[in-house]
C-alpha cells in the first residue's frame, strides 16, 4: 500500500516538473508542510540555485497569480504594502469644498483612494496567491520586523480603514542569498529550506528539460563543466540559469559535443562569467583542464 506522505511529495515533484521544475524529495516535503501548515517557507541559497523559479512553478502548480515583492535598502510599506492615492483625495477633497464645504473623512480615506502593493494585493486576492518576497535579506531589519504581523496572522493594520486580513491564506516564498543574517522573529515564523547548487547528474537532469533540443551528451559535459568551474575561485559562480544559457549557446553553434579546439568554448564564456575578473582569470589552461 503506499504512503499518502510519499504519494503527496510524489504529487508535488510530478506537478511542479509539469510547470519545469525539477524537484528533490526534501524540498518537496518542505513545500508540502508549507502548504498544509500555512506557514511561509523561507529558501535560503547562492543566487542561481533556483529559489525565484520555485515560487513561479509553485505559483502555476496551484494555479494561484504569483506576485512579487523585490526587496532592496529603504523598502518600507509605502512599497510594499499600501500607499494612499494623495492626487485623487485632493481631487476630491476640492470637489466637496466647492459643493458643500464639508469633507467626510472616511470617504477621504477608503479603498477606492487605497493603492495596493504587492503584500495588499496578495492577502486581497479571493482565490488565493502566490506571494514571493524576493531577496528579503537586501532588505533591512525594520521592514523585518513590519513583515512579522502579515506572516504571523496574514493580516495588516491599515490605521484609518482597520485590520484586513486574508480570506484565502496566501503561499508566502521568502528567499535569501545569505548577504546578512536574518532576524530570529523572521525565522521563526518560517520553515526553512536550504537550496545549494546541484550535483552533474541532477544538473544534467535539469538541462535536459530546459534545452530539449540540445544533444544529451552534450548537456551532460555542459553539466559537468559548470560543476568544475563552480569550485574555482569566481567572484560570481554561474548559476543554473546561466547553465541553461550556456547549453543554449552551444546548441545554437551546432555541437553535439565538446569541440577539440578552445575557440568555440571561448566564444560562449560570455554566458557563464559575468565580471571582468572572472573573464581574465579563466586562462586557455585552465579553461582545457576544466573540459578534460
Amino acid at each position: 500500500m503506499t504512503d499518502p506522505l510519499d504519494l503527496a511529495l510524489q504529487n508535488i515533484r510530478t506537478a511542479l516538473l509539469r510547470s519545469g521544475y525539477l524537484c528533490d524529495s526534501q524540498l518537496a516535503g518542505s513545500i508540502h508542510l508549507a502548504m498544509n501548515l500555512k506557514r511561509p517557507l523561507l529558501l535560503e541559497g547562492d543566487a542561481g540555485v533556483g529559489k525565484t523559479a520555485l515560487a513561479k512553478a509553485l505559483s502555476e502548480m496551484v494555479d494561484r497569480p504569483l506576485i512579487r515583492l523585490q526587496c532592496f535598502e529603504g523598502l518600507d510599506h509605502h512599497d510594499a504594502v499600501y500607499e494612499w492615492n494623495y492626487g485623487q483625495q485632493l481631487t476630491e477633497i476640492r470637489l466637496a469644498e466647492s459643493a458643500s464645504g464639508k469633507i467626510d473623512s472616511a470617504t477621504i480615506y477608503s479603498e477606492e483612494f487605497l493603492i495596493q502593493k504587492p503584500i495588499l494585493k496578495a492577502l486581497k486576492v479571493p482565490k488565493g496567491a502566490v506571494l514571493l518576497i524576493d531577496v528579503i535579506d537586501r532588505s533591512d531589519e525594520a521592514f523585518e520586523a513590519y513583515l512579522l504581523e502579515a506572516l504571523s496572522d496574514y493580516q495588516i493594520s491599515i490605521p484609518e480603514i482597520g485590520t484586513v486580513k486574508s480570506a484565502v491564506v496566501p503561499i508566502v516564498v521568502l528567499t535569501s542569498n545569505g548577504t546578512r543574517d536574518l532576524s530570529d522573529a523572521l525565522r521563526r515564523r518560517c520553515l526553512y529550506h536550504y537550496l545549494e547548487y546541484p550535483d552533474v547528474s541532477r544538473e544534467a537532469e535539469i538541462l535536459r528539460l530546459k534545452v530539449p533540443e540540445a544533444d544529451a551528451h552534450l548537456a551532460q559535459q555542459a553539466a559537468q563543466f559548470v560543476n568544475s568551474l563552480r569550485g574555482e575561485d569566481l567572484e560570481k559562480k554561474p548559476g543554473v540559469a546561466e547553465s541553461i544559457d550556456w547549453l543554449k549557446a552551444l546548441t545554437l553553434y551546432g555541437l553535439q559535443s565538446f569541440p577539440d579546439d578552445l575557440e568555440s568554448i571561448k566564444g560562449s564564456l560570455s554566458c557563464l562569467l559575468k565580471t571582468a575578473r572572472d573573464r581574465a582569470d579563466v586562462s586557455d589552461d585552465l579553461l582545457q583542464r576544466l573540459l578534460g
